[in-house]
């Protein structure tokens, strides 16, 4: 999900960050009057039709004058499940007296075997490799079977703190036989939906964009003109949800198996429309991302002095984890905050679930003069004027600065910089600079907070 322009953090230790504003009064139940229907009274209370009538276990949109319609909340709407689609249509029957064709014979094709040093074989080289990397807390960032500058730069830490695995051959060797199978398989639960947003309704089924009628008759619309894309999510809907939760089952499988989203649809083609309770996908073998485990207390280790954890930002690009001087976990990074830069050492704090984040709707940079001729001019509307009090975006794992907070402190204080180590909601965009810190993806921040006890050394180090 994209980063709102106008959002800024709220310093990290402020109990904004910890504790949910109370939510605006919701109308419990509604009376239905002259002229309603039930999509408008779903618009009405922003909530798909489909919503009403399953909370009010409606067969159909059949309603009439002073039936009582009960309203769900914004948290029991996220629980529902959209309902499967409809059946597609059967064949036609032959009609009696005309010849029926001749039946084919369909033959399934045998699966193909893999072509020795081509894209697939390569492509599944690289997921076995990742997944490992991945189990062996060196995190290559996304799954997704490719080579890259973040995955081969793991890779060559892993082989340069492992003996066994010193050159490329041997780590191969390594990866092959401690991951035989580099995929595995997920059925989509029902309490999974719990932590997918319901579908914009104004979204869902967009038809095409047509070009104006020329006057002929039989034309036909143009088939080829591209689907209208959804809206923008704004600011005014991040703030009124309750919880920022997945956009779609696509995006909650992917996190849960630490893939790319594009790459989780490029190896299910078998899976059409909109997944469904029971959609099985085919997922990389990463030991899965557990969003409703996650956040389980203890969030941190005690410390132990025996056993001492020391960390490291590296060339702005990733976080090192030591404990008893090994080299434990990797895990790439990006500088959400532009001109961030440290020196010397800091301190890993207390790591914070749920953050949320607070905006005025300032403006991040002085707004440029406009460059349209005059005439235009009139067309170029000034920005919405600043917040004189600041509004709050959900927590969740689409929340700007993903489901944990770490706060950082300077060496020897405790008091938290406006700053820190936390997730985000666009792992495929980690180099896109942001406004809170340190950007690692949701899986990352959460099992970096379960390897640093506050008080951890946090060193900065350009190599």
């Amino acid at each position: 999900m994209p980063l709102p322009e106008a959002l800024k953090p709220k310093p990290p230790g402020d109990p904004a960050l910890e504790q949910a504003t109370p939510a605006v009064e919701r109308q419990e139940t509604y009376e239905v009057k002259k002229g309603d229907a039930i999509i408008k009274i779903a618009k009405k209370f922003e909530m798909a039709a489909w919503q009403l009538k399953q909370f009010n276990e409606l067969k159909d949109d059949r309603i009439h004058i002073g039936q009582v319609l009960r309203i769900p909340t914004p948290g029991e709407m996220l629980t529902m499940i959209p309902p499967p689609p409809p059946p597609a249509p059967e064949p036609k029957k032959e009609t009696a007296g005309k010849k029926k064709p001749d039946k084919a014979i369909v033959v399934p094709e045998p699966t193909p075997e893999i072509d020795p040093g081509g894209e697939a074989q390569l492509e599944l080289e690289n997921v076995r490799l990742q997944v490992f990397l991945d189990r062996e807390m060196f995190s290559p960032g996304m799954i997704d079977g490719k080579s890259g500058g973040t995955f081969e730069k793991i890779s060559e830490v892993y082989q340069r703190t492992h003996p066994d695995a010193a050159d490329p051959a041997m780590l191969k060797a390594k990866a092959e036989a401690a991951i035989q199978e580099p995929y595995t398989r997920y059925l989509l639960r029902a309490d999974d939906f719990k932590f997918i947003q319901p579908p914009r309704e104004e979204t869902v089924g967009s038809p095409a964009k047509q070009p104006a009628a020329t006057g002929k008759k039989g034309a036909k619309p143009d088939k080829t003109a591209p689907a209208t894309k959804p809206p923008p999510v704004t600011i005014d809907e991040l703030v009124a949800a309750e919880f920022l939760g997945y956009t779609s089952a696509w995006e909650f499988v992917a996190e849960r198996f630490h893939c790319d989203e594009a790459f989780l649809h490029h190896i299910n083609p078998q899976l059409k429309g909109t997944p469904v309770v029971g959609s099985e996908f085919q997922v990389p073998n990463a030991i899965p991302f557990e969003i409703e485990k996650a956040l389980d207390l203890p969030l941190q280790p005690a410390a132990d002095p025996q056993k001492p954890v020391t960390a490291a930002v590296v060339l702005l690009t990733r976080l090192e984890i030591w404990s008893e001087g090994k080299l434990i976990a990797v895990m790439p990074l990006a500088t959400a905050r532009p001109g961030l830069r440290g020196r010397d050492k800091w301190t890993v704090l207390d790591a914070i679930p749920q953050p949320r984040m607070a905006t005025k709707r300032e403006p991040r940079e002085v707004p440029k003069a406009p460059t349209a001729p005059a005439a235009d001019a009139a067309a170029v509307l000034p920005p919405d004027p600043p917040l004189e009090k600041e509004q709050y975006l959900a927590s969740g794992p689409n929340n700007p600065v993903g489901v944990i907070w770490i706060n950082l402190g300077k060496s020897g204080s405790t008091d938290p910089l406006p700053y820190g180590l936390h997730g985000t909601s666009i792992p495929a965009k980690m180099k896109l600079e942001g406004i809170g810190g340190l950007r690692l993806t949701n899986w990352d921040i959460a099992r970096a907070a379960r390897l640093m006890p506050a008080g951890t050394t946090l060193q900065w180090r350009a190599k």
